[in-house]
């Protein structure tokens, strides 16, 4: 999806041309691979580094466009959204310092981004799996980057789907949201690692790739949140297949698999298959006007770019993915990795890419053809199993059951090394990057787990909206000083400034809300309530709308041992006209109004209830604000 100039395929005729150049393409690889014309004997190794960007409270900032503009330099794109950019890192040989070169240029580039941002209304950059201060309301349509490719790809989906996208994930807790576009898509910030592989060993890297996946990202997770809920250790994964899941009752005939997906089988004749596969599974959704054909410059000795094999495959998002390239007209194959999460630091990040291209250099011949040895759905079920619980993971390897610890320690650290060795990386770079992964391991620290950690305890003291702005700004410190996560300290509640923490409802409003049904009797309502120790208990009818609220003052003056009162339902004495008003309403508003009717607030977004506004929020608003 890389070319500006894509557009939906609406016609016949652009579906037939699209998928004849697409066939050509596959006639094209086909003959590469029987006349092993790519690229040996060298390896490289690259990334890609997704950015956030937030304004000076540490919330998303919109200004990719202007950011982008001001740094100019190549190496630097956009991304789906106005509060993402993209640095795509020079490609570094396989040997000695590479790994230092790489450090050292993605630091640069980023201090180069952070420089420019901060001359917007001293914004910043931060590296993170999914940004912890991030509301629905920063993920619409409005926010996306205005390039036609983006929008088109929208639009398609939008049409296939025939509604909203909607979200369920459950972990921790859970999350149901409805929304208009795929850009919770551009919730998840990745660093892609891509190592170039020979086509004599494609087959056997490309499913050790598969194999070595979870245990991979048990220690790498880092994005535990979204929307202020604790769901999976690594969210993205689920959160990214839901975002732009194409299958629909209408469309399912074809649509069979998700457009993101870990796959669902070994491949074992040829590399081939991974793009058959897809072919067979998925429908094109956009084209462009192609300028070659992919046959005839073979016959010129031209080494094709594969323009329509390449398109369609970026409209397809495996975790392991399988890239094809022409670089001064010698073709190579590479394997790209897009499960590993932004950040915690840039040291982090290093150290996850050397321990996973080393543990891919080092695979073992034992562990060639893998599909005799090794149940797919084995690799396929660690994989998810590490995505929800990270660190803290079980894994079925080859027979034998391992914890995250033992298998990292036992098994793929003395891989790793072997592997490294092999290529001639230096001793101490060696030692030094994969000594982070080890420190992780040793102290039971992911980035996901200082998150989470440091989010239940300052969820205890402050507000959902002030303790995601602090993991935020901790993270930030924290990388700026390019400390590995395993060293980051605790959080301490201290004067950070925030500006205007406290003066809109979504920031100081409570979350954890029960609710009733309008047929509840309500001695059950008062024992609720009693139970809970709250004193406002919203009312909802059969459709989930809110109609109404009661207090625990009304119901004080019923005898509930009185047979008058056993059958009282809620709808019977509940206030119809309570006080809803929008998450941006300021909170000195929804106070004057609140102490004038002598009752709570309910926060609302059309009719979706968002949370509670009550008394004991607003003293403890002024508690907070008093204390500073």
């Amino acid at each position: 999806m890389g070319s500006q100039s894509v557009k939906a395929i609406k016609t016949q005729k652009q579906r037939k041309d699209f998928v004849c150049h697409l066939l050509n393409d596959i006639r094209a690889f086909e003959y590469m691979i029987e006349n092993d014309v790519f690229e040996k004997g060298i390896q490289r190794v690259g990334a890609e580094q997704e950015l956030c960007i937030v304004d000076k409270d540490f919330r998303p900032s919109f200004k990719a466009l202007e950011i982008l503009e001001r740094v100019n330099d190549p190496h630097l794109t956009t991304e789906l959204a106005l509060f993402n950019l993209e640095i795509n890192l020079d490609p570094f040989e396989l040997t000695k310092d590479c790994f230092q070169k790489l450090e050292k240029q993605l630091t640069e580039l980023v201090d180069k981004v952070n420089t420019a941002a901060h001359e917007f209304d001293n914004d910043k950059i931060v590296l993170t799996g999914i940004l912890p201060t991030l509301k629905k309301k920063d993920l619409i349509f409005k926010n996306m980057t205005p390039f036609k490719r983006y929008k088109t790809l929208n639009n398609v989906m939008k049409s296939i789907r025939g509604k909203d996208f909607k979200l369920h994930l459950q972990g921790v807790e859970e999350l149901i949201v409805k929304h208009e576009s795929i850009l919770f898509e551009a919730c998840n910030t990745s660093f892609q690692i891509h190592l170039q592989i020979d086509l004599d060993n494609a087959i056997d890297m490309y499913n050790w790739s598969q194999a070595i996946a979870g245990p991979m990202l048990s220690v790498m997770s880092n994005s535990p949140l979204l929307l202020s809920k604790e769901l999976w250790s690594e969210t993205r994964i689920a959160l990214f297949q839901q975002s732009i899941d194409l299958r629909n009752k209408s469309y399912l005939l074809r649509e069979q698999k998700p457009r993101v997906s870990f796959g669902d089988a070994w491949i074992k004749d040829s590399v081939l298959e991974l793009f058959t596969d897809d072919i067979s599974s998925h429908a094109p959704l956009v084209t462009a006007d192609f300028d070659e054909d992919s046959l005839e410059k073979l016959e010129k000795g031209i080494m094709p770019k594969l323009e329509a094999l390449n398109l369609h495959n970026g409209t397809l998002y495996k975790w392991n993915r399988l890239c094809y390239g022409v670089h001064n007209n010698v073709p190579h194959l590479r394997i790209e990795n897009r499960y590993v999460p932004s950040g915690p630091s840039i040291k982090d990040e290093i150290a996850n890419a050397l321990f996973w291209v080393g543990v891919m250099k080092g695979m073992p011949d034992d562990y060639k053809n893998i599909w005799t040895k090794m149940p797919f759905i084995d690799a396929k079920s660690n994989f998810l199993n590490a995505a929800r619980t990270g660190i803290d993971t079980y894994f079925n390897w080859f027979g034998e059951g391992f914890s995250t610890k033992e298998i990292v320690k036992k098994i793929l650290l003395p891989i790793a090394r072997k592997g490294l060795e092999s290529a001639k990386i230096d001793a101490n770079d060696i030692n030094y990057y994969l000594g982070i992964i080890e420190q992780r391991v040793d102290t039971n620290i992911t980035g996901s787990k200082w998150l989470t950690r440091n989010k239940r305890s300052l969820v205890k003291k402050i507000s959902n909206y002030e303790t995601n702005a602090l993991l935020t700004y901790h993270t930030y410190k924290n990388q700026q000083q390019n400390i590995p996560v395993h060293k980051w300290e605790n959080i301490t509640i201290t004067p950070v400034e925030i500006s205007k923490k406290y003066d809109k409802l979504y920031k100081v409003m409570s979350t954890g809300i029960f609710v009733v049904n309008e047929n509840d009797l309500i001695e059950l309502v008062f024992k609720i309530m009693e139970w809970k120790n709250i004193h406002h208990v919203p009312v909802m009818d059969k459709d989930n709308k809110i109609v109404g609220l009661i207090t625990k003052e009304q119901l004080r003056t019923y005898d509930f041992s009185s047979p008058k009162n056993k059958n009282i339902i809620a709808k019977r004495i509940m206030n119809a006209d309570f006080i809803s008003l929008s998450p941006e309403t300021s909170t000195a508003k929804a106070a004057k109004l609140m102490n004038a009717e002598k009752t709570c607030v309910l926060v609302m977004d059309e009719l979706e209830l968002l949370g509670i506004f009550t008394k004991n929020d607003l003293d403890r608003v002024q508690n907070l604000i008093n204390s500073k």
